[in-house]
């Protein structure tokens, strides 16, 4: 990794794209589409996630969100939100690409309604389905690290660990898995889901991962444009305090001024 700063210049790719900003945020849960575009902006990102099989993409009698958070604006990122087997998620990034022409798709799919946690036997067989059809699959799955290799050698372009159950804020739970699955990674690492304020997201962006995917965690704020900014200043802080190197920790204390020449 080039350990240059958080500049402009600090860009990370995914499937031979590249990004200036770490935070991806969601297109659900807002009051509006309006809002959601709002928060986008202020969050500065640069993708969007679209849950191809909840968000209006095709009904102009009804409010769309491309009308709002503008495809030539941000990277659609379709992805399979709901889908509890490989065929359903297959099928629905099919769809999206025939819709919109999209390849860059984030694959999840989930084991159960209550936890929403990923079906990781399913997911790994369809993203080698979906990779044997071209498409460029970003994986949300458990942090893992043994199942987030298989994903990486099947041919996964992201590994999106969560760091909590979806929607539940609690933050980062396993720090220590998420920093082996970065450590292994030949891929970009972004924590997906569990984040519920902006330390959460410095301190993943503090492991090492090269991003953070949230929804909730901004959508259900009291003041969702208020907190897409703070999120963006972590992810930001967190990304410059990785790449300027923490101290050590130690089990005693160290004087902050030299002990030698006192008067």
């Amino acid at each position: 990794m080039d350990l240059t700063t958080a500049s402009d210049e600090d860009t990370w790719t995914v499937a031979g794209r590249r990004f200036r900003s770490r935070l991806i945020v969601g297109t659900g849960k807002y009051k509006d589409y309006a809002l959601n575009a709002a928060a986008a902006e202020a969050a500065g990102a640069e993708i969007v996630t679209v849950a191809i099989r909840r968000v209006n993409l095709s009904d102009p009698s009804q409010p769309m969100l491309v009308d709002y958070v503008k495809p030539d604006r941000f990277t659609f990122l379709p992805n399979t939100a709901g889908c509890f087997t490989g065929e359903e998620a297959v099928r629905t990034l099919r769809l999206a690409r025939e819709a919109g022409g999209w390849d860059l798709v984030k694959l999840e799919v989930l084991a159960d309604g209550k936890t929403l946690y990923p079906d990781m036997e399913e997911t790994l067989r369809a993203l080698k389905l979906l990779v044997a059809e071209g498409f460029s699959v970003m994986v949300y799955c458990s942090d893992d690290p043994v199942y987030a290799r298989k994903l990486e050698d099947a041919g996964a372009v992201a590994i999106m660990p969560l760091g909590a159950l979806i929607g539940s804020g609690l933050g980062i739970q396993n720090r220590l898995n998420i920093h082996l699955i970065v450590d292994q990674a030949k891929v970009p690492v972004l924590v997906d889901a569990g984040v519920g304020t902006a330390s959460d997201a410095a301190v993943a962006m503090e492991l090492g991962c090269d991003g953070v995917l949230m929804n909730t965690a901004i959508a259900e704020a009291r003041d969702p444009v208020r907190m897409a900014r703070a999120m963006k200043h972590a992810v930001i802080a967190g990304r410059e305090a990785y790449l300027a190197g923490r101290m050590p920790k130690r089990l005693y204390a160290a004087p902050s001024s030299p002990l030698s020449g006192l008067i």
